[in-house]
């Protein structure tokens, strides 16, 4: 078992995306020392980006800024910084000085690298351990791979990474790439691992690559408590603890977990971060996380018609994340065009002229019933993408094939429908022409409105819109439908839909009749 193994503990460099790296300037001192009083090897103290100074954050604009922030020094302990190619900050490093970073991680895109290595020579030149850290280098060929390794020899940096940046390797991947970089790269560079948790292989791939590395030198990272975006990363206590039990007894545990219920869980606690669905979805599909995380927050599709919109991803394009490719997807997935005048005129000729009632799916119609019943009476009622037993209905709006999918009461005899949807025995309206614009432009409440106006209503009155709050227990009527928000996300979500509804509204009568976060 290799004894030649080191940890780096990133936390306050990639656990600073949970909290923007607002960790305080005591916390950053504290979290510092104590990894260091951990017998931590090598200890990433954040960024060096153009950014305005602070002690608050751990982002640098100086080394001397980082001078200050780890001062003292321990003795046997290697202090690190990164730098990102594309930001261009490598004239903030001075010549090394042996008080600030004695390590500077450079990451890069493979498109970088012929600007990059130049920049890291210099680097090097001035005293620095220089770790090269190519972002993505799961998705190389083994070509483009063994050429960059040739370039990485020439240059003698102290350590040359494997970077699984999408979190979809597996033990077997780890001993192909292992066994490719270290028959290629000399021997005197380290190899580093710096994984992403996004499938919870990242304890078994250090693991392994630790059983490899019989004679390389090599660099784990990791966090207190897996610390990252996400899903997070390799937790730094579980992989000590792995090293002092099979290896030979390093590091102090306890530190570590004093600065996880210390610092980290209230962070914790505002935000999660840890095995996520999305981040499955991703690593499966091996694309960026913030698809699968687009699709699952538009709460309109089941599992099955994610993966097969995720699947249309050309490859080329999984890496980096584009919005508008995957806005494009999401909509031309759920667009089916048809055209609906004869689905508003039979609709027209059902609602009879009446005012409707639309039934959001928010608590307020439970707890604002009795203001219901009274509206109830001689209007057209309408449920959007939820059944319910608590009120005689006319009608139900789906838009939702996640919906849909859960409906398990007697569904009205009336039923309307988009053309995303399949489905028997509906009026069904052409689903590409309701949408709005911008984010949460298929909003099932704004989309009805504009069903509504096709038909020719007069006058709509709306209850059960209520918005949405971090305290999931007040967002639906419907148990099942109720997952956490943070407040950020809250009120995002409100002020989308806000708009939407806004949007939608212009041009005909209307009443809020129950409480709503919505200014409309």
């Amino acid at each position: 078992m290799n004894n030649k193994v080191r940890v780096l503990d990133c936390t306050l460099r990639d656990g600073g995306y949970i909290n923007n790296w607002k960790f305080g300037k005591q916390t950053i001192r504290s979290v510092v020392k104590s990894l260091a009083e951990a017998k931590i090897d090598i200890i990433e103290c954040g960024f060096i980006r153009n950014a305005i100074p602070s002690d608050e954050l751990s982002v640098f604009n100086s080394m001397d800024q980082i001078s200050k922030a780890i001062a003292p020094k321990f003795e046997k302990v290697l202090y690190a910084a990164m730098i990102e190619h594309h930001n261009k900050v490598y004239h903030k490093i001075p010549v090394y000085d042996g008080r600030g970073a004695d390590i500077i991680r450079v990451t890069f895109r493979k498109n970088e690298w012929q600007d990059a290595k130049n920049s890291i020579r210099k680097i090097i030149e001035k005293g620095y351990r220089v770790c090269i850290q190519p972002v993505g280098t799961t998705s190389y060929d083994d070509e483009s791979l063994l050429q960059l390794l040739k370039d990485v020899n020439e240059l003698k940096p102290y350590a040359f990474y494997l970077v699984d940046t999408l979190g979809v390797m597996y033990r077997h991947d780890m001993r192909r790439f292992f066994y490719l970089i270290d028959n290629n790269l000399a021997q005197d560079i380290c190899l580093g691992f710096h994984s992403h948790n996004n499938l919870q292989m990242s304890f078994a791939n250090a693991q392994e690559m630790i059983r490899l590395a019989n004679k390389r030198s090599i660099i784990i990272d990791s966090s207190c408590y897996g610390m990252g975006r996400g899903v997070g990363n390799l937790a730094t206590e579980l992989l000590c603890d792995y090293i002092n039990t099979n290896i030979e007894h390093r590091y102090f545990i306890t530190p570590i977990l004093n600065i996880v219920d210390k610092y980290l869980m209230p962070i914790y606690a505002e935000q999660r971060w840890g095995y996520d669905l999305p981040y499955f979805l991703s690593g499966s599909s091996k694309c960026h996380p913030n698809y699968a995380s687009y699709l699952i927050g538009r709460e309109t599709l089941d599992i099955e018609n994610i993966e097969k919109i995720l699947s249309l991803l050309p490859i080329e394009e999984r890496k980096e994340y584009n919005e508008k490719l995957i806005e494009h997807l999401y909509t031309a997935y759920q667009s089916s065009e048809i055209n609906d005048e004869k689905a508003a005129l039979e609709l027209c000729n059902i609602i009879h002229g009446r005012e409707v009632l639309i039934l959001g799916s928010g608590s307020s119609i439970i707890r604002e019933k009795n203001k219901i019943d009274k509206a109830l009476i001689n209007r057209f009622v309408i449920t959007t993408n939820f059944t319910t037993t608590q009120f005689v209905t006319d009608a139900l709006f789906v838009s939702n094939e996640k919906r849909l999918s859960s409906f398990d009461e007697r569904l009205p005899s009336c039923i309307i429908a988009t053309s995303n949807l399949k489905i028997n025995n509906a009026l069904v309206f052409n689903y590409s022409s309701l949408l709005g614009e911008g984010d949460a432009a298929d909003n099932a409440g704004a989309m009805l409105i504009r069903i509504l106006k096709k038909a020719k209503v007069r006058k709509i009155i709306m209850a059960g819109f209520d918005g949405f709050d971090v305290d999931s227990t007040k967002n639906y009527v419907i148990r099942g439908y109720q997952k956490s928000l943070d407040y950020e996300t809250a009120k995002k979500k409100n002020n989308d839909i806000e708009k939407q509804l806004k949007l939608s509204l212009q041009g005909i009568d209307y009443e809020v009749l129950t409480k709503s976060k919505y200014e409309i």
